[in-house]
């Protein structure tokens, strides 16, 4: 699983004042979770927010940023944003500012329940 540790320093240091982050390998990269939320998602060479779906469209107008693409479908609300974008602070900054202000009120995925536990009850 590649994914970029000098953006992950990063944002682990951006977070660090945070409660409640946890890391999970995951898209083939790391993701940090906040309040069990995927908030960003490192991969090689850029980052994945999740960011609101109200401010999706305008968002990627931004140079280095994409839609994000899976089994064929865009999903809106999440975002890819290059490497070459977040050299910066106040850029890196902007995208987690955009990812944590939506976490806030984004809904955790439901949790899957494995063969174990059902049998369990």
């Amino acid at each position: 699983m590649a994914y970029s540790e000098k953006i992950a320093t990063r944002i682990r240091e951006a977070f660090s004042d945070l409660r409640n982050v946890e890391e999970k390998k995951m898209f083939r990269g790391m993701c940090f979770m906040v309040n069990g939320k995927m908030c960003v998602c490192v991969n090689e060479d850029e980052i994945m927010c999740r960011i609101d779906p109200a401010i999706y469209e305008e968002m990627l107008e931004h140079d280095g940023c994409r839609a994000m693409i899976h089994n064929g479908k865009t999903m809106k609300g999440f975002v890819y944003v290059s490497e070459d974008v977040l050299k910066s602070k106040k850029n890196l900054d902007h995208w987690l500012d955009l990812a944590l202000e939506y976490n806030k009120k984004a809904k955790a995925a439901r949790k899957k329940t494995t063969a174990k536990a059902k049998s369990a009850k």
